[in-house]
């Protein structure tokens, strides 16, 4: 059986990171847990460890624990219930030495110790019999089939074991080159079929995942449409390998749904790769159909619907691609204990990487086996042709931004582009914003609460805006008495603009104003401080500075340790 959700490893000292680390090259997408103050460069921290190896059992995530099974074992004993529902779990030596299953015989925990022992160069430590004496395990079938009545496979291993014989009908080279004992004649029957049996005595049924549904055009209420067709035809649904499309398809909501609804992969097919059988007369679904399985379509009264059956178990990952997807992220303003748990899954799961190496290099080992695309920081619209371009391949792609993507950052230059260019191609692609920390939150809560009431923000950049439109939204946003938060005040070519800004505010504003400059928020060197507003010049400031200039009502309480918080009241009666 395949392990359909990312294992999560856990580790209690530094000397176990390396093998995790090791670990992780089989497991791609696996959660790295640490002990807080024990290990480092891990992507979680715990601070309780039995609470958190309870509440990700209680989840259905694969555990990997690297260190003694008796902890394991005795942390774990409360909520071990249900043998069918628990998952994997697995105890790892800290040397990397051995390798025990402990937990998930019928989540495949054998398979994942054997993936995980030839990473490490060791044998796992199976004990189960039937795995051993039967060179398989029934229970647990490899990737592409389904057991379809497990209730009655204890009885049938046992019998196995005490000498019983078995004829294999149907073709699964799984079985039939295992140490079962086969013979035509046997007592006990293993059936491998994807059409709709019902279970006899002494019989075990296995589905193969080897039919595939094409989807040609959008259909009202396709999931019932395909149901139906799929009991019309006597197939099980347990045998559907994927939903199938032409890639011009990809957004079409009605592939997703009838996808999710049998819990199968969708995969899509280029012009080029359909060309060749749409000219020999086959209709758009049955071109679909027969790309992905090799064989002609059963009939069908759906026009836009076509379902093949394939010799063998389909692998979706190896036939036609994924529906392309990007994600415009952010990283928070720099340290790692800013980015949000979604920005860590899909830094996880994507393929590729885009960004300006400053911010790719916040990812931190996130970004290991990614393929990493840098770009200068003023290539804005290069970079988001390229991850378009990219995730119209198939791959998942992560364009990386600091702070919120949202705010002078990537995601607007992304959907402009898309907006500006239209390539049809581009509409395949699932595109979806992550948001982060922005620096001008971060600052302000390094401070106290300065964006306690109204404010605004204003980029100094003149780049892509005229000054003169900066200039009167200084004036207008003073004049408003909202609290300002100034991004990009200064570069090497830009050196005035700051000062000019600050003589606009002192039109309205006294010159003690409160205004808090934070510089390399959340990274080594960082910052914080408040001067008054007669005092900034542009030397105050850089590309790596956000700045909050107070309102009329913002106020400093000083402290007696010599530092300060600035605060801007709730209630403008109050002074």
């Amino acid at each position: 059986m395949i392990v359909k959700v990312a294992p999560a490893i856990v580790v209690l000292g530094q000397n176990s990171v390396t093998v995790a680390r090791k670990i992780i090259t089989v497991l791609p997408g696996a959660t790295l847990y640490g002990l807080a103050g024990r290990t480092s460069g891990v992507d979680v921290s715990f601070t309780n460890f039995g609470e958190t190896l309870r509440e990700l059992f209680a989840q259905g995530t694969p555990l990997i624990g690297i260190c003694a099974a008796g902890i394991l074992i005795r942390t774990l004993a409360p909520v071990i219930s249900d043998k069918r529902q628990e998952p994997p779990v697995l105890a790892v030596a800290e040397d990397g030495s051995a390798v025990v299953p402990l937990l998930g015989g019928l989540g495949g925990v054998n398979d994942l110790a054997r993936r995980i022992a030839e990473a490490l160069d060791v044998n796992p430590a199976i004990t189960t019999t039937g795995d051993l004496r039967l060179g398989t395990t029934l229970l647990s079938p490899p990737p592409g089939y389904h057991l379809a009545n497990p209730d009655d496979a204890k009885k049938f291993i046992s019998d196995l074991l005490a000498g019983a014989q078995v004829k294999l009908e149907g073709i699964a080279p799984w079985l039939s080159d295992s140490k079962l004992p086969i013979d035509p004649q046997g007592d006990l029957t293993i059936q491998v079929t994807e059409r709709l049996v019902t279970p006899t005595a002494n019989c075990l049924v296995y589905h193969p995942a080897t039919i595939a549904i094409a989807i040609s055009a959008p259909i009202d209420d396709a999931v019932a449409l395909v149901q139906q067709l799929l009991a019309d035809a006597k197939l099980e649904r347990a045998s559907v390998a994927g939903i199938f499309a032409a890639i011009t398809a990809a957004a079409d909501p009605a592939i997703h749904a009838v996808a999710s609804a049998l819990g199968v992969p969708t995969r899509f097919f280029t012009p080029n790769q359909l060309e060749s059988l749409l000219s020999q007369g086959y209709s758009p679904a049955q071109a679909v159909a027969i790309a992905a399985t090799g064989t002609s379509p059963l009939s069908s009264s759906s026009p836009d619907i076509a379902i093949a059956i394939a010799p063998q178990p389909i692998d979706p990952n190896t036939i036609g691609q994924p529906r392309g997807r990007l994600a415009i992220i952010g990283t928070g303003p720099g340290g790692s204990q800013w980015m949000s748990p979604e920005v860590r899954e899909i830094l996880k799961s994507a393929t590729d990487l885009v960004g300006y190496k400053t911010y790719l290099d916040l990812v931190g080992s996130l970004a290991d086996g990614k393929q990493q695309h840098e770009s200068d920081n003023r290539e804005e619209e290069a970079r988001a042709k390229m991850a378009l371009d990219l995730a119209v391949s198939g791959r998942y792609v992560a364009v990386v931004s600091s702070g919120d993507p949202g705010i002078y950052a990537m995601a607007a230059a992304v959907f402009e582009v898309c907006d500006r260019y239209a390539k049809p191609e581009w509409d395949s692609i699932d595109i979806h914003v992550a948001p982060g920390i922005s620096a001008m939150q971060a600052a302000a809560a390094a401070i106290g609460a300065p964006l306690g009431h109204d404010f605004c923000a204003i980029s100094l950049s003149d780049i892509l805006k005229p000054w003169s439109a900066i200039e009167q939204r200084i004036a207008a946003a003073a004049e408003a008495d909202f609290v300002i938060a100034f991004y990009n005040p200064v570069s090497k070519e830009r050196t005035w603009q700051l000062a000019e800004a600050r003589n606009i505010l002192l039109r309205y504003r006294t010159p003690d104003t409160p205004v808090v400059l934070a510089r390399n928020l959340g990274r080594p060197g960082q910052t914080v401080k408040a001067i008054a507003l007669d005092q900034l010049t542009s030397a105050s400031a850089d590309m790596r500075t956000i700045i909050l200039v107070g309102s009329t009502k913002t106020r400093i309480i000083k402290r007696r340790d010599g530092n300060i918080w600035v605060y801007t009241p709730r209630r403008y009666t109050q002074q």
